[in-house]
């Protein structure tokens, strides 16, 4: 079984082991994060609570660009990751996530959506 968020078992305030109650939750189950990056489309699909199904994307080579002065919606090739507020490694890594820049052809745009959890990426235009 995989390693989870939660210590169930703990220690004492003397240093005593402390035996867990119970055992580990599915929804306790730590996983590894889903990093999309730049590059061919690359979709994987998990099981979740409820019995559904959520689509992540490891990798994206195109993102749906709003652009906020005509109000219309275009799909544009991501060129790359130009910068990436969340984390510096993911900025050198060219890491899609919530926050991060993207150079486009029509220019540079903010994603607004989690490619890692949602498998789509959506963007805003920067003037």
């Amino acid at each position: 079984m995989r390693k989870s968020l939660e210590n169930l078992a703990g220690r004492k305030a003397s240093g005593g082991r402390r035996v867990a109650s119970r055992a580990r939750r599915k929804f306790e189950l730590d996983r590894y994060p889903n990093e999309a990056i730049a590059g061919t489309t690359i979709t994987t699909s998990r099981r979740t609570r409820g019995n559904n199904i959520k689509t992540a994307l490891k990798a994206a080579e195109t993102v749906n660009v709003l652009d906020p002065s005509s109000k219309k919606t275009t799909k544009l090739a991501i060129v790359r990751v130009t910068k990436n507020p969340a984390n510096k490694d993911y900025e050198r890594r060219g890491v899609i996530s919530k926050g991060a820049l993207v150079e486009t052809e029509a220019g540079a745009a903010r994603v607004i959506s989690r490619p890692g959890q949602d498998g789509s990426v959506n963007a805003i235009l920067i003037k």
